[in-house]
Parts: structure tokens; sequence; C-alpha cells
């Protein structure tokens, strides 16, 4: 499957050939008539009618085109869907709406499933000025490839199939079905690869988000540390379940870890909002804010439906265990996005918030999935391609009016992860947990100098479909034109 974001177009300069276009062919496609534009007429259709930004591209105005043969024109312009979709069609400050040619791994992807190794790792450039790339694992997913073979947390490697990583080659080796790392220590300032090999087979996987939650006993207070690395609707049950168990062992505060959670349903984050809290049943969580079409047709007909309310109960009927918190730790990193920003920032103005880590995304929107159908849904859509388009189509606000986060959340302490101290997830020594806990039982706080020795470059989550995405469940019906 193709799928094809500006996040990509902008981080990957080779490999992936099914994210490339040959810009020589333009030249050679059928033209007027002869040229099948169904799949160009289905994303116009989509994003004149519920796209966010519709205001900020003159060619979605209604009345743009004074004709469908005009429009055909402009559709035609653009070598492949893709082509038209993000540099005909959506807007410059869009850096999250995108578009595919499967929805079925689209659909896949939001309920969890994906083809993995099970080796969740960061990229980084092993030297200023280097096209040279290591990668660190952040965790291993269980019962996956990468367990069996013993990959673990803090491992480093800089080969792929005996070719050293680089920024030309990396996406290109690690999209293989089937690849062997190689292994490096870092001791003092010097980088050496081992002999060591690992090779690793991905396979189709269900990922449950609740990643680790257990209670922690310190110092006679119960502590409920959560790690979740996905607002995935598929597992709210075993979310609220989490809850139960931190009801029943009593626990008196809240670590909450989506350092590496990049976001998913809107749904969710509201359900998990109301598991930290409990008493603010039926209060606005998050106000939604629409393209004017829409804003204007829900303001006048359907006002509740742009109001996000702290719930009582699961969307699949089951009550949620709620733990009445007045206050919740959060932990972060710059990769916290959407879904997981919207939890801290919706929960704000209710309780004492207090975030650890690094500056989030800074992502405040939403998008919903659109098929070639009469009414964008998924029924009735067309059997003659797989296309869909994931647009923005809405921005949050909390109950205090705050929105437009675009430099991320700040924490309140901040602590960044370092690849030579990562620690054992979930043990009350690693650093971000050991800070959470420190402030808990109100210890002096000494944090140290963070220091970014391999600059960022990239992660594996890059490569999902649902890559920092917050997106609705439910799509709204097409309002008629006057």
């Amino acid at each position: 499957m193709k799928i094809y974001k500006l996040f990509f177009l902008s981080l990957l300069v080779a490999g992936f050939t099914s994210c490339s276009t040959d810009e020589d062919d333009k030249g050679e496609l059928p033209t007027g008539p002869t040229r099948n534009l169904t799949v160009e007429n289905f994303i116009y259709r989509g994003l004149n009618e519920i796209y966010l930004y519709k205001a900020n591209v003159p060619q979605l105005a209604d009345g743009f085109f004074a004709s469908q043969a005009e429009r055909n024109d402009f559709l035609d312009n653009y070598a492949t869907p893709e082509d038209l979709f993000y540099e005909g069609l959506t807007a410059s400050q869009d850096k999250f709406s995108f578009i595919v040619d499967d929805y079925i791994e689209l659909e896949n992807s939001f309920s969890g499933i994906s083809t993995t190794t099970g080796m969740s790792y960061v990229l980084s450039y092993i030297a200023q000025g280097s096209d040279d790339i290591l990668g660190y694992v952040r965790y291993v997913l269980p019962g996956t490839s990468a367990e069996a073979q013993g990959v673990k947390r803090g491992d480093i490697f800089t080969k792929v199939d005996g070719q050293k990583l680089t920024a030309s080659n990396y996406s290109a080796l690690l999209a293989a079905s089937s690849f062997t790392i190689t292994l490096a220590k870092l001791e003092g300032s010097v980088l050496t690869d081992t002999d060591v090999t690992i090779t690793l087979t991905k396979q189709e996987y269900n990922s449950n988000p609740v990643f680790i939650a257990k209670t922690l006993d310190v110092g006679g207070q119960k502590v409920g540390y959560l790690m979740y690395n996905s607002f995935t609707a598929d597992y709210d049950v075993q979310l609220n379940n989490a809850f139960g168990d931190f009801k029943s062992a009593g626990i008196t505060d809240l670590i909450l870890d989506v350092r590496y959670n990049g976001g998913g349903s809107v749904r969710t984050a509201t359900d998990l909002a109301s598991m930290i809290t409990g008493q603010f049943a039926g209060q606005l969580f998050m106000k939604e804010v629409w393209n004017q079409k829409y804003q204007t047709y829900f303001e006048q007909n359907e006002p509740e439906r742009l109001l996000n309310k702290f719930n009582t109960k699961l969307k699949t009927g089951e009550t949620i265990n709620s733990l009445n918190l007045g206050r919740v730790y959060i932990l972060t990193s710059a990769r916290s996005a959407s879904a997981s920003e919207l939890v801290i920032n919706g929960l704000d103005p209710y309780i004492d918030v207090v975030q650890i880590g690094d500056v989030t995304t800074g992502k405040f929107t939403a998008s919903v999935t659109l098929y070639d159908s009469p009414n964008f849904g998924r029924a009735n859509a067309n059997t003659t391609h797989k296309y869909a388009i994931q647009p923005l189509v809405l921005k949050s606000v909390n109950s205090a009016g705050v929105s437009d986060y675009v430099n991320g959340l700040t924490p309140d302490y901040t602590l960044k992860e370092n690849i030579r101290t990562l620690g054992v997830l979930g043990d009350p020594d690693e650093p971000l947990l050991k800070l959470a806990l420190d402030v808990i039982q109100g210890n002096r706080v000494s944090i140290p100098q963070s220091v970014e020795e391999f600059k960022f470059m990239g992660e594996s989550n890059m490569f999902d479909l649902d890559y920092q995405r917050m997106y609705i469940d439910e799509l709204p019906p097409v309002i008629p034109r006057e």
C-alpha cells in the first residue's frame, strides 16, 4: 500500500519507491476526456465539503470553477491523485492530512493491526554534518520477532543487512519484510560496531496500547503507573480494565506515560480523561471547531455535536472505571502528540496536571476518513479503487478556550530521554518515572542537564499510517447545498 504524507516528503530523501513520483511521466499522461479522473474528483468533492482549511485553498471555494469541464482541466494538471492532494488542494499550514490508496490497511492501522518486527526505535544522526545514522531501541512488543531474538531497550544498531545506515538508505533497508541489524556499543564518546547480528522478521500484529499497567508501593503510597502508547478505540475495554485494577488497588496517585504516544481516537481520549477523573461527568471536555460551513450548520441545528463531554460509559456500553483524582502526573516527549495533548489540555482547566518530560509535538487538529461514496461513508464506496483521504476537519478547544498550541505543551519539569540512561520502563529508577515519584513524595528534585548528544532524525512509528494522528470515528452528514 502507498501512503503519502507531508512529513515523509520532507524527511525521506531516497528509498521507499512507493512514496515517490517520476515527474517525467507527467507529459505522457492522457489528457482531456481520455483520462479517468474518478479518484481526483472524489478528492476534490471531499476537501470542498469538509476540509478544515477550505477557506485557505482558493480552488476549493464553491463556484471557483464555472463548469465540471473546467474543474476537470484543473484536476488533470496533476500526474497522480497524491500530487493533486498535497500540491494542489491542501493548505500550506497542514502537515497532517493524508491520502492512502488502500483503505483496508488504514482501517487495520486504526484498529491496532500492523506489520512489525516488534522493535520500536529512534533514529539519530551520529555526528553533526554527517548522514550516518544510528538506531536505538525504545521498547519491544511481546510475542514478536524482536522479543524472540532477545532485542531489548537500549540496544544500538548502526547497520542493516551489512550496510551502514544513512539518511539515503535507511527507509529502504528498514522497509524490508526481514532484515539483519548489527549491534553497536557506546563507550565514552566512541561508538563501535560489534560482531553481534540479529535477524528480525515482520509479522501481522495486534498491538495492545496498554503497554504497562502496574501499582507501585512508594513510601507507603500506592501509585498507579500506566504506559499507554496509542489511543486505539478497539482496546478501550482493556484500558478501562487497567483503571479498574487501579481502583481496586486503592491508588492515590496516577502517572500516565504517553512519551511514545502519537495520538488516535478523540473518543478514547475523552474516555481516558473520564477514567482519570469521574467527578466532572457531563461537563465540557473539549469543543470542536469546524470549517465555516459545518460550524454554522452545527451551531444552528446540532450544537451538542460540537461538545465532547466527560463520560460515564464507554462507546460499547461498559461503565467507566473512574478514579476521581484531583491531580495527575503525565510523562511526555517531543513525540507525544494529538490525542495525548488533548488529554493534557482538556484536563488542565479541571485538575492539576503535572507534566514531566519534554515539550510535546503541538497538534490540536483531528481528521476523519472519507471514502468515495455519495456521503463519503464506507457503505457504497466506489469498487473500482480503494483510495481514501484523511483530511483535517476540526480543531480542539478546551473548556477554557485554549487551543492552537503550535509550539507544543511545555512541561512543569523538563527531562529528556538520554540514550545513555534509558533505564527499564516501569522500574522506579527509570529516569522519567523516578522524577515523577520524587515529585509525588515531595523529595528534593534534582534534574540532570539534558544534552542532545545525537540529533533526532526519525522513529519507527513514522512509518505507521496513523502516525501522530487524531481522528474522530463518526462521519457527520453531508450538508445539503443551498
